[in-house]
């Protein structure tokens, strides 16, 4: 769905749900060129604190901005700020959903607050923080 900036409301809420896998881990960390040893496989480094390796913060936040560019609000938007908190490690294969809330609207802007809250099976909070928006027009697509 797509909304207009009209449409939207605060308190309104979009969830996504997903797991990572190794090789979006690999492919990610080609992208992105972040070869840190926390993310490999072949690496023991990582053991001295997590359990395996972890998915990079980035390959995460990928879920967030899916659900602005698929769902809330689904339009044409450039992310404008975004401040987040890495509670708990993301492991491949975790299922993580991400849910993003409209906490304020800015119609002479065109701005939208959202909080983020990204939480694993296990309903453990991972990643925590809000995004600003800029929507960039007024008309359906």
């Amino acid at each position: 769905m797509s909304y207009l900036i009209t449409e939207l409301y605060a308190g309104q809420i979009e969830r996504l749900q997903r797991s990572f896998t190794d090789d979006e881990v690999k492919s990610c960390i080609e992208l992105t060129k972040d070869q840190s040893l926390v993310y490999g496989q072949n690496n023991d480094s990582w053991k001295t604190y997590y359990s395996r390796p972890i998915v990079p913060g980035l390959l995460t936040e990928g879920l967030i901005t899916q659900v602005i560019s698929d769902k809330l609000p689904g339009s044409a938007c450039i992310l404008l700020q975004k401040e987040l908190i890495f509670y708990h490690p993301v492991y491949v294969g975790d299922v993580i959903t991400a849910e993003l809330e409209i906490i304020d609207i800015n119609i002479e802007r065109n701005w939208v607050t959202q909080k983020v809250t990204c939480f694993n099976q296990t309903r453990i909070e991972v990643i925590k923080g809000q995004v600003v928006i800029l929507l960039l027009n007024n008309r359906r697509l």
